[in-house]
């Protein structure tokens, strides 16, 4: 089993890290034309789309 030599510093390791990056929601246009974000149901209609 591998095991590390040393203990990796807060640095290296949020390095490593800098290309995880979270990506926003775009709304969407309903078949009603009303702006709503994915995978919700629309307030307007109750309908409930991808």
């Amino acid at each position: 089993m591998a095991v590390p030599k040393r203990r990796v510093s807060h640095t290296r390791s949020a390095k490593r890290r800098t290309h995880y990056k979270i990506t926003l929601k775009k709304p969407v246009k309903d078949s009603d034309g009303s702006w709503k974000m994915p995978h919700m149901v629309n307030p307007n209609t109750g309908e409930y789309k991808n």
